[in-house]
């Protein structure tokens, strides 16, 4: 009878999960809400609240929003720390346009390649760079369509062309800044086998090796799309329709080259140190926080020298505080999606799920596991346009799954880290999409015709290298 009430509840709970992210509806009230039942479930079936480990408050109806609090208390410490830094650096940059910079910058020389299809594997390329800057895929997407887009109709490329490497600018570039790349190096660096592990190491030992090569070839499979793909049109798919322009930052030289670099000076230090460990053997720890903190105080310094007004200067520090605010959904989102697997343990799931995969071990269907998340990370990427939530609430999950199903964490947290990254632009109800869409008057599905088919290949090519590299 258990048995049938564990795996009842487990259905009912998934089911709730994915109904709330296919309806875009906020995902992390309903994670804590159905963890919280879970445990509920489990006690009712006789097991422990939280966890065998877990000390109970007495009152076992209190015992939930106890583990809530600890979780809470766990992840600021940790991922959610650095998540908060980045959060703040970001909104700083933003405030003193140095972002605008950035895009400026990285962006002029565009103007000057005169072939048409030689700036679409170039401008996709550039466009994921950017995404260092610019993390949210939406956000980068109405930036470029104020900037790029106008340069990119006038140099003769097709509206849809444009609009398919815009939709695809945020995909999957390697970076230790990124919330999903801190979330899963912090998972891993509180096991023995990957004790102390950094977001740095996560993502330059193993995350770059699978998404570069895929980056290449997507560039790659662009070119031939799109070309492709105007070819079948008749050349009928260019309108000259006006976007918004972004603010033009005045400034000199210097001050271009500067604030230029602001934006990308944390990811600078981090592949500089990890370089020089590299090349020399050097041991210099600098993690993602203290290279964030470093970078800030030094556009506050150019800022100083810029404005040459201390009082306006400090008062405008006030956005990088802000900024952390408006980063702890991130952390609560972690926070939700640790209790929901916490109620999956209360019930027995997790324990059965592992006794599962460790009956796969030495089958030769080590891929299985992996297929299997890659699997579900593309239908709900599909139907709700949410690359990265799965990902943060199956994190807690991962290595104790790969660990019983007898392979590698990295075989499941790279292709389900990638795969949700990269089927965002395939799904025709994703807000990038919709943007991007919306702005060049055309169909949602008429730029996921260009965008599907680079996204798709890439997806399968990264899913295979990471099988051939981690199994």
């Amino acid at each position: 009878m258990s048995s049938f009430i564990m795996y009842a509840s487990a259905v009912i709970a998934v089911a709730v999960v994915v109904f709330m992210l296919i309806k875009k509806m906020d995902i992390k009230i309903t994670l804590f809400l159905m963890g919280i039942i879970l445990m509920f479930v489990g006690a009712a079936i006789g097991n422990p609240i939280g966890g065998a480990d877990y000390a109970s408050t007495g009152a076992m109806w209190l015992d939930p929003l106890k583990v809530i609090a600890d979780q809470f208390k766990s992840t600021i410490s940790s991922a959610g720390f650095i998540i908060l830094i980045l959060g703040g650096y970001s909104a700083y940059m933003n405030s003193i346009k140095a972002n605008n910079v950035t895009v400026s910058v990285l962006t002029k020389p565009i103007a000057k390649i005169k072939s048409v299809y030689i700036l679409v594997p170039v401008v996709f390329l550039l466009g994921n760079l950017l995404s260092l800057v610019v993390p949210s895929a939406s956000n980068l997407a109405i930036i470029l369509l104020a900037t790029l887009y106008p340069i990119l109709i006038q140099a003769g490329m097709s509206t849809l062309t444009a609009a398919g490497i815009i939709a695809t600018t945020a995909t999957i570039v390697p970076t230790p800044l990124g919330s999903d790349n801190v979330a899963i190096a912090a998972e891993l660096a509180q096991t023995a086998e990957f004790a102390g592990m950094t977001a740095t190491d996560y993502v330059f030992r193993y995350h770059a090796i699978v998404s570069v090569p895929t980056l290449l070839l997507m560039a790659v499979v662009h070119y031939f799309w799109q070309k492709f793909c105007d070819k079948k049109d008749g050349g009928k798919a260019n309108a000259l329709d006006k976007v918004e322009k972004v603010e033009e930052i005045p400034g000199g030289p210097l001050f271009r080259v500067v604030y230029a670099i602001l934006p990308l000076l944390p990811i600078l230090l981090l592949i500089g140190v990890f370089a020089i460990q590299k090349l020399t053997g050097v041991k210099i720890n600098i993690s993602v926080e203290v290279a964030t903190l470093f970078s800030f105080l030094i556009a506050v310094i150019c800022e100083l020298i810029r404005n040459k007004n201390g009082k306006d200067t400090l008062n405008q520090t006030e956005s990088f505080f802000k900024g952390m605010g408006g980063s702890m959904p991130i952390v609560a989102l972690l926070v939700a999606g640790t209790i929901f697997v916490t109620g999956l343990k209360s019930i027995g799931l997790i324990s059965a799920l592992q006794d599962a995969m460790v009956g796969m071990q030495g089958s030769g269907m080590g891929f299985v596991l992996p297929l299997l998340l890659v699997g579900l990370t593309a239908l709900i990427v599909l139907l709700s346009g949410s690359g990265t939530a799965l990902f943060f609430a199956m994190v807690p999950l991962m290595v104790p799954l790969a660990a019983a199903a007898g392979i590698s964490v990295f075989a499941v947290s790279i292709p389900m880290g990638l795969a949700g990254n990269l089927l965002r632009a395939v799904s025709p109800v994703s807000a990038v999409v919709m943007i991007v869409a919306g702005s060049v008057k055309r169909e949602p599905l008429a730029v996921v015709k260009r965008t599907a088919i680079p996204m798709i290949v890439g997806t399968v090519f990264m899913f295979v290298l990471s099988m051939l590299l981690f199994l």
